[in-house]
């Protein structure tokens, strides 16, 4: 099975659990909140370092790369909400609390979140402590003090350090993706963090240089949120042209930083494709 339909059965596998005998209205709010989704680059991520690690478990694995993506999933449910981006299209189509409510928008972000670490804790039973580990990777990325909940914690500061605020918003999923892969094949976390933290920050400065340069119709969601909300952001601090150079430097650095394991050139050939598909080529505005 390629590693798009496994992750998409584990992700649909997951959800039919979260709904099963629930209220109807919030389980129809899941669904619509995971599926279709995105392109999964944080589960396809964690996937592919595992099979480079041996995939040893691949229940774990694929627990792992379905509780990342629901965490994702939940956190760009409770970003769109009125108190915070206040968001009207989400993929193409209308946010989660424009279609179901603001209540049941928030149930739904937390609902997914209890679902991802639920999912890890039903595939632990043949490897207790691999999944103990997953769970406080996992934790550790999402909550408080470097997690993206302390992303979105930036945004209240005065002051904000840009590369702290883009490592806990954006590259702490990202690591989690690395470390959460290759401790679900049973190797050390901390080898695999370099790579993730690259990809995250490259990822965000992608997404400042889109936000920036696209139009919503290309992107499925709104443009011009960081000068709208005056958040802090790579095209604010650098410009374009020097936003687009670190974007750069940094993916230059990501393939040298690959741990060495049996599938490394499998990896950095994604990690190279996944480059490519950052790296803003045609914007549509200026």
């Amino acid at each position: 099975m390629d590693l798009s339909r496994r992750i998409e059965a584990a992700m649909s596998a997951a959800i039919e659990r979260a709904q099963d005998g629930g209220p109807d209205r919030l389980a129809h709010a899941l669904n619509y909140a995971v599926l279709p989704g995105g392109a999964r680059i944080r589960p396809t991520i964690c996937l592919s370092v595992a099979r480079a690690c041996g995939d040893d478990r691949p229940a774990l694995a694929d627990a792992a790369a379905t509780a990342l993506e629901l965490i994702h999933c939940a956190s760009l449910v409770h970003d769109d909400l009125p108190a915070f981006d206040n968001a009207d299209f989400r993929r193409g189509k209308p946010t989660v609390h424009l279609a179901f409510s603001e209540p049941l928008a928030v149930l739904t972000g937390d609902s997914l979140i209890i679902a991802a670490f639920d999912e890890i804790a039903r595939a632990g039973a043949d490897d207790a402590p691999r999944a103990l580990a997953l769970v406080r990777l996992l934790s550790r990325h999402t909550g408080m003090p470097g997690g993206i909940c302390a992303g979105q914690g930036w945004e209240s500061e005065a002051q904000v350090d840009l590369r702290a605020y883009h490592r806990s918003k954006t590259a702490a999923l990202f690591i989690a993706a690395t470390q959460m892969g290759a401790v679900a094949a049973g190797q050390e976390a901390e080898a695999w963090e370099e790579l993730g933290a690259r990809i995250g920050e490259a990822f965000q400065v992608a997404d400042d240089l889109r936000d920036a340069l696209y139009d919503a119709e290309t992107l499925g969601k709104p443009v011009g949120q960081d000068a709208a909300l005056a958040r802090p952001s790579a095209v604010e601090e650098l410009g374009v042209q020097g936003a687009i150079k670190r974007l750069r430097d940094i993916l230059s650095g990501a393939i040298a930083s690959i741990p060495e394991c049996p599938g490394e050139a499998q990896l950095a050939a994604m990690v190279q494709r996944y480059a490519e598909r950052m790296t803003p080529v045609a914007p549509v505005k200026v």
